[in-house]
């Protein structure tokens, strides 16, 4: 006569096995949720940034195609000013109005508007171009942020 041997199984392991890989799974899923979070938060200050860039040149250009009115201070503005110190030039006049209009409508605003400042250096012919904006933080708290370049016309 055969005996037969019942092997004791351990019912329910696996189960607990696969509830376990859910947990890390999910862990990690969580976790490269948050970096691709950050990542776009960067992206989009990086490109806010590049917009401001690319307004700081534009003036440039306008102020060198319009450079006998660049070095009679017609491009002077200062931070918030909206009427520009254009005396008659119109189309310095024209230039400012249009770079204003595109730094409020490119650049966020939170507090305060967004705005640029041209101030001539020293008597030369360089001038030094800022742009502020208001970006959202993480915390909640908004951050001034400002871009500033020199440029010779």
């Amino acid at each position: 006569m055969t005996s037969s041997r019942h092997t004791q199984t351990q019912a329910g392991f696996t189960l607990v096995e696969a509830l376990i890989a859910v947990l890390v799974l999910s862990i990690g899923l969580l976790g490269v949720a948050g970096l691709q979070l950050s990542s776009l938060r960067g992206n989009s200050d990086a490109a806010r940034r590049s917009q401001a860039t690319f307004l700081a040149y534009d003036i440039a250009d306008r102020m060198r195609a319009n450079r006998a009115r660049a070095l009679a201070d017609d491009y002077n503005i200062a931070l918030g000013d909206t009427t520009p110190a254009a005396g008659g030039a119109t189309l310095a006049l024209r230039d400012l109005n249009e770079w204003r209009t595109a730094i409020t409508a490119t650049l966020p605003s939170g507090t305060s508007p967004a705005s640029g400042q041209i101030t001539r250096l020293a008597g030369g012919a360089q001038f030094e171009i800022t742009i502020r904006w208001t970006e959202g933080s993480q915390s909640g708290t908004p951050t001034q942020m400002q871009f500033v370049t020199r440029t010779d016309i």
